[in-house]
């Protein structure tokens, strides 16, 4: 494939006319390659801190109730795509989800200036809560169900998806995350 670029007009002929370069695909790749690159790390096109959600419906700190084939009901965000948690966690209410890890799962965190994730349909007010989040997310607040921190799979393409279930990831295995709160297997 090749591609024509205008060069700046101080860079003319003799003539004073703009000449065309042909670039070489090789020339895109590094550019081509690092697009897709973000894009298999889990870019979702949201913020990380996950203030919105791109998809229609609910905000993504609303936490409600979806169903998806094969595991039934679960928790899901605003947008109905489905929730995760990682068992390495432990119910703790902290993360250990940080870095390549929380690019890779973005997690449930709410925007600034809001300090409750909203209990959806179906979803138990008193297992929903959030704990503080450090590192690359400095004073953002994550959503957690049940004790465990709540994550996105950006795998999941469309609600009723459930493409990171079982996934032993990042130095531990990641679950959806049934209406009591606790892992699905």
């Amino acid at each position: 494939m090749r591609y024509r670029v205008r060069i700046p007009s101080r860079h003319t002929g003799a003539a004073g006319r703009r000449h065309p370069v042909r670039r070489s695909s090789c020339a895109l790749a590094l550019p081509m390659a690092t697009l897709w690159l973000l894009g298999a790390c889990g870019s979702s096109g949201k913020p990380p801190s996950g203030s919105s959600n791109s998809r229609s419906g609910g905000p993504s700190y609303e936490i409600k109730l979806g169903r998806v084939a094969n595991l039934g009901t679960v928790l899901v965000d605003g947008s109905g795509m489905t929730l995760y948690l990682f068992m390495p966690d432990n119910r703790s209410s902290h993360s250990t989800c940080y870095g390549v890890c929380a690019v890779q799962w973005p997690p449930v965190v709410l925007p600034q200036g809001v300090s409750a994730a909203i209990a959806g349909p179906g979803i138990d007010p008193a297992l929903l809560r959030v704990a503080s989040r450090k590192g690359q997310t400095a004073g953002g607040l994550q959503v957690n169900y049940n004790g465990w921190p709540l994550y996105t799979w950006p795998g999941d393409t469309a609600p009723g998806q459930a493409t990171g279930q079982g996934l032993n990831n990042l130095g531990g295995l990641w679950y959806v995350v049934s209406p009591q709160g606790n892992p699905v297997r």
